[in-house]
């Protein structure tokens, strides 16, 4: 697990970092051309700070069919759908140094998924069944934050760590009376990576991020119907959109 969390961090950076560089670029120099006052000037000297984070996300599965998947002969396709939802939660930040932050940011996050399993009759006709799977996550996400410099009333940051998530709507124990549910696990674990640009207003910090969050954990809840038996792997992918205000 670890050794997957490395090569997904490594990879994700790789994309990341250069984007950074690219765009501060252009940023430097127009700073340098153009000063302006500085609103909260001495807001990042704060040991610690607060907020709140609002937004919306898309969260579906990665599926890892079993490797005899063909011993299902009705079992024609196996895939995800995903859908919208959105997240609230708070904002803790410590303050590391002048470029690093260490950031705590508990939400409350609202989802939906969806697998369609799509079989074969008799007739060698296809016909498709969805299993639509609703999760309320209490995450949290402990991150590290590295800054750009400030330039004027602007800054970008990359965001990368590791999320622990209980998915307080999991059906895994409930008697699902022959409606051959897909049931999850409670926990899940995942790392979080992305980037995202401070906006320092007069009277407070926005900042808007986009995050990619990778699970790790396999979910699935096996039971003994053709919907849990055909796969082997079930993890969680999603991007969010967030909104902070701090």
């Amino acid at each position: 697990m670890i050794n997957r969390f490395l090569a997904e961090m490594k990879k994700l950076l790789a994309i990341l970092l250069p984007i950074l560089f690219i765009a501060n670029i252009p940023l430097q120099i127009f700073a340098q051309k153009h000063p302006k006052l500085q609103n909260l000037s001495r807001y990042d000297n704060k040991k610690i700070h607060f907020g709140f984070t609002m937004g919306i996300n898309t969260m579906d599965f990665k599926i890892k069919p079993v490797a005899n998947i063909a011993d299902f002969d009705s079992l024609y396709v196996l895939e995800s759908q995903n859908q919208k939802g959105f997240n609230l939660g708070i904002v803790s930040n410590l303050r590391l140094n002048k470029f690093f932050d260490l950031r705590f940011l508990p939400r409350l996050v609202f989802s939906e998924r969806i697998i369609e399993y799509s079989f074969l009759d008799g007739n060698q006709k296809i016909y498709m069944q969805t299993k639509p799977i609703e999760s309320t996550f209490i995450d949290f996400p402990i991150l590290i934050k590295y800054k750009s410099e400030r330039y004027n009333n602007f800054r970008t940051y990359l965001l990368g760590g590791i999320k622990y998530g209980m998915d307080i709507a999991s059906q895994k124990d409930i008697d699902d009376e022959g409606q051959k549910l897909v049931k999850l696990k409670k926990n899940d674990l995942g790392i979080e990576i992305g980037f995202g640009m401070d906006f320092y207003l007069e009277y407070f910090k926005f900042s808007p991020q986009i995050k990619l969050t990778y699970g790790i954990l396999n979910l699935l809840s096996e039971d003994e119907t053709v919907y849990t038996k055909s796969v082997s792997k079930l993890t969680t992918n999603a991007w969010m959109l967030s909104f902070t205000f701090e």
